[in-house]
């Protein structure tokens, strides 16, 4: 894995950047494939006979085609947006609007969800949508079983694969297989998943995840959609691009996924995208996986050691990626502002857009240390001992 470091231009600023829940670095491989793009084939897509409009239609295309074949979908199954918050907003209101869920309907939700998996949702109670939600426990571990009793008589699950603030890598293939039993409709939040673990749509029947948090560029994201819907949903967004016949009465939608896709969308997000999934791969998923579990298990251990630390999330092999904590009597900006400014960490603070968890772990926010590819047990190292140097200034 320190290999890979070479390609990581932000290495130069000489940073310990263990912020990659929020956004991930870029390697020079996407950031150059983002500019060829620009340098060479800018036009735009689908409408133009011209050479330099065909050029650009192909690679946006192929786009697609990568990044779908990195989650195990077919091409038309897999739609660009602005990002995993687009994508579950579309997903709301393309489902209501389409009938899919009516009044009356339940949709299952968790304690451990980002915002982006909860407002959408929370936005179609005013059609008569109710929402349930398993519990966590005090230090924030879900219990998958939780969300499995309470299926019964629902119409969708939408459940995070990965806590954005715990860590904790969820069993969605037991929600999965206990949903598929019962009828229920399965959404995945593949915002932290999808970045650091293999994943196969297999089973889902829809798959939002976003680009900048595995090692693409911001403003792109993808949402799967299972064949099986893509006639049966209605567009959320319309306009140029994803028309077949439009009159001043009415108007009749291109074949997906064009019909999901309204406007000029972001072609070079979508060939940087398919840059990030390309290194990705060529790194190995299963060995990123495997490199970010081994640097967490090494912090939680040597975070145990620090009397004055207080740890979230499950602490065992279901954490991975991230760890949240804090240190008792500090405030956790302190903390963030000194590992900064005197160390060179760079971690997060706050309510990690998950208000609710925070309230069940009865605090206001916590810090966030979050890893990838490119981070080393040696930056760990010097995390543990800015800790301690926090400590020493202030407790």
């Amino acid at each position: 894995m320190k290999n890979v470091r070479e390609d990581f231009p932000y290495l130069e600023r000489k940073v310990i950047y263990l912020d990659n829940a929020a956004t991930t670095q870029k390697p020079n491989q996407v950031i150059e494939a983002i500019a060829n793009y620009y340098r060479r084939h800018n036009a735009n897509i689908h409408r133009g006979i011209h050479t330099l409009s065909m050029e650009a239609t192909d690679m946006y295309e192929k786009a697609r085609e990568r990044v779908a074949s990195f989650v195990g979908a077919k091409a038309k199954e897999l739609i660009f947006t602005y990002g995993t918050t687009s994508s579950i907003n579309f997903l709301a209101n393309a489902l209501r609007g389409s009938g899919i869920l009516r009044e009356g309907d339940v949709v299952v939700l968790t304690e451990l969800e980002h915002h982006s998996n909860l407002l959408p949702w929370q936005s179609l109670k005013r059609y008569g949508i109710e929402l349930r939600f398993a519990r966590v426990d005090e230090k924030g571990v879900l219990d998958e079983s939780k969300v499995v009793e309470l299926l019964s008589g629902a119409r969708l699950v939408s459940i995070t694969g990965l806590s954005n603030v715990t860590g904790q890598k969820v069993n969605i293939g037991m929600i999965i297989e206990a949903a598929k039993k019962k009828g229920v409709l399965v959404h995945i939040d593949g915002a932290q998943l999808v970045p650091h673990a293999k994943v196969n749509v297999e089973g889902m029947d829809f798959l939002s995840f976003s680009a900048h948090k595995m090692l693409g560029p911001t403003g792109i994201g993808a949402l799967y959609i299972s064949e099986r819907f893509l006639e049966k949903l209605e567009p959320f967004f319309v306009g140029g691009g994803m028309i077949d016949r439009v009159t001043l009465e009415s108007s009749t939608y291109a074949k997906p996924p064009e019909k999901f896709e309204a406007g000029t969308p972001n072609i070079a997000g979508a060939v940087g995208f398919a840059a990030a999934v390309d290194y990705l791969e060529s790194v190995g998923m299963e060995e990123i996986e495997k490199h970010e579990r081994e640097l967490v298990q090494h912090a939680i251990e040597e975070m145990k050691k620090l009397d004055f630390v207080e740890l979230y999330g499950p602490l065992d092999e279901r954490h991975t990626s991230i760890i949240s904590f804090n240190i008792k009597g500090i405030h956790p900006h302190d903390v963030a502002h000194i590992l900064d400014e005197e160390m060179g960490i760079a971690i997060r603070t706050g309510h990690h857009c998950a208000q609710p968890l925070m309230r069940k772990l009865g605090v206001s926010g916590t810090c966030r240390a979050s890893f990838y590819l490119y981070n080393t047990k040696e930056e760990v190292d010097v995390l543990i001992e800015g800790l301690k140097k926090v400590k020493e200034w202030i407790g």
